[in-house]
């Protein structure tokens, strides 16, 4: 067991290292926190007399997921990964162990307030963005899958539309940004509002573009919300610090709510109008 901290105190020693000489903003304390993490490594080799080299992998993923998903992310998901090792400090009885834990839960508080990333920063925009597009896209293909079932006008009808609409919720929340006064610059809020809708829109409607059949295209879709969902909800949790499932369950169900009530209004439509394209 004490190898295993061990292990895991020089393995976050390096990832602390090297995000480090990434983000020049923070680098002092990320550097302060990487010497921190020696020290403990340190003081286990004492106890276990053997060196332990860092988990090469877990370097990689770490600086990896910092260069894409920012190092926001990249913090907050090894922080809890530091969670689970302070309880098996804790559960240890090892006197050697209370110093880590308590440098490890000053780590904690440090870098809550460590990063001031943009996109971290306009993280509500995207969540308007992307929650609408959601809601509102996933819903209306479902609608036109059944009305109109032919994928070409349904994927048309969907771009068209969720492009308008991504300008218009741009516009809106550039608005209400500017006339709330907010400390959020409005053009970049409306900016990464109106990105997140379109990439959003995209995704959901390139089934249609690739598949023949509707009903699969619309299964695809689906499952495309489902895993955009997924991932940004994680993301939000993960960086908020957040129930993610909670916000996972939340999310879909009044997704998948809107898209199924969609698919009938589409049935009823069709019927009360006989409309056949």
């Amino acid at each position: 067991m004490l190898l295993k901290f061990q292990k895991n105190e020089i393995t976050e020693y390096f990832v602390y290292s090297k995000l480090s000489k990434i983000d020049k903003a923070n680098s002092d304390i990320l550097r302060k926190i990487a010497l921190d993490e020696l020290k403990h490594y340190e003081k286990l080799k004492s106890r276990t007399g053997k060196e332990a080299k860092p988990n090469n992998f877990k370097v990689f993923f770490y600086l990896l997921i910092a260069k894409f998903l920012g190092i926001t992310f990249a913090l907050k998901l090894m922080e809890q990964n530091e969670d689970k090792a302070q309880l098996s400090y804790k559960k240890s009885n090892e006197k050697l162990f209370e110093e880590i834990i308590k440098d490890e839960e000053e780590h904690e508080k440090t870098l809550l307030s460590l990063v001031n990333e943009e996109r971290i920063e306009y993280i509500g925009s995207m969540v308007l963005g992307l929650n609408d597009a959601l809601v509102e896209l996933t819903g209306a293909l479902a609608g036109l899958t059944l009305a109109i079932q032919k994928t070409a006008i349904v994927a048309l009808s969907g771009i068209i539309t969720g492009i308008a609409a991504a300008l218009s919720m741009s516009a809106s929340d550039y608005l209400s940004r500017k006339s709330e006064g907010s400390e959020k610059k409005p053009l970049k809020s409306a900016l990464y509002t109106g990105i997140a809708y379109i990439i959003t829109v995209l995704f959901l409607t390139f089934p249609y573009l690739v598949f023949v059949s509707p009903f699969v295209a619309l299964a695809m879709t689906v499952c495309n919300a489902i895993l955009v969902i997924f991932v940004f909800t994680f993301f939000v949790s993960v960086v908020k610090e957040q129930n993610f499932k909670k916000n996972f369950l939340e999310m879909t169900s009044i997704s998948m709510g809107v898209a199924a009530v969609s698919f009938f209004i589409g049935l009823l439509v069709k019927k009360f109008f006989n409309i056949e394209l």
